[in-house]
């Protein structure tokens, strides 16, 4: 059954939206109404420009308020997902212990020029985060933190010489598509070194899908609000599900 969606404001299927975004030039009421018809000109109606103030330099930033006549078909929308296994730490070691008879090898790094580890570190070390451990603290796991700033030729090296089970990349800047591009250098890497199927590989962000991860070539992607335990969860699952042996053909004779 069909179900359209719209944005909700003051009240429901109203269309409200708010819009946020930077012109180059300075601050003034001719940039107010700058910022008003190019909203506009986007096909939003009843535009009205909620603050605009000047920043840094000859720079202007401004919020909008508007609506839009849209709407998506929120039947139609299927995207896969990474958190259908939810598992305990007991049951996330025990399902390696079961399928693999020694530690998965895991390893994560920020890759590219990017400095920042929150993410990486809060699935990775032991504290975690909100509570959630992080995969130091499972039995099932050796893993292994590189920290920031690592380039994909030195995690796929790093990848061959610890024979490693799992790859989590990370990159928290965005600017200009860096993330997508840094991504997708790693799989390529991996791919003409011979190593891309015998890896699961996945990726994280504050701007990661898993519908863009698995168009980049992963096996998973891991957004916003990740818990550490969802990771572990996934890793645990899809490793065993590779080494279950296929269902057995029944005999035509």
């Amino acid at each position: 059954m069909s179900k359209p969606i719209k944005p909700y404001g003051d009240t429901l299927d109203d269309g409200a939206v708010q819009l946020s975004f930077t012109l180059p030039v300075p601050w003034s009421d001719a940039a107010d109404e700058a910022a008003r018809r190019l909203v506009a000109k986007m096909g939003f109606s009843d535009v009205a420009v909620a603050d605009g103030r000047p920043i840094a330099g000859a720079y202007s930033f401004f919020v909008v308020y508007a609506h839009t006549a849209q709407a998506v078909d929120f039947s139609s929308v299927s995207v896969p997902s990474t958190k259908t296994h939810a598992l305990s730490m007991e049951e996330v070691d025990a399902l390696i212990s079961r399928t693999l008879g020694r530690k998965v090898r895991v390893a994560g790094a920020c890759i590219g020029t990017d400095a920042h580890t929150v993410g990486i570190d809060a699935i990775l070390n032991m504290k975690g985060y909100k509570g959630d451990y992080g995969l130091e603290r499972y039995h099932g796991f050796q893993t292994y933190n590189l920290g920031s700033q690592v380039s994909v030729e030195e995690l796929v090296r790093f990848a061959g010489e610890k024979q490693l089970d799992v790859i989590l990349a990370s990159q928290v800047v965005t600017q200009k598509g860096s993330d997508v591009a840094n991504f997708t250098a790693l799989v390529e890497l991996l791919e003409a070194e011979g190593m891309r199927d015998g890896i699961l590989l996945l990726c994280g962000g504050p701007r990661m899908t898993n519908l863009l991860a698995t168009e980049l070539g992963y096996d998973a992607g891991f957004g916003r609000g990740t818990l550490p335990s969802e990771v572990a969860a996934f890793i645990a699952t899809r490793l065993a599900a590779r080494r279950s042996p296929p269902p057995e053909r029944a005999s035509s004779l």
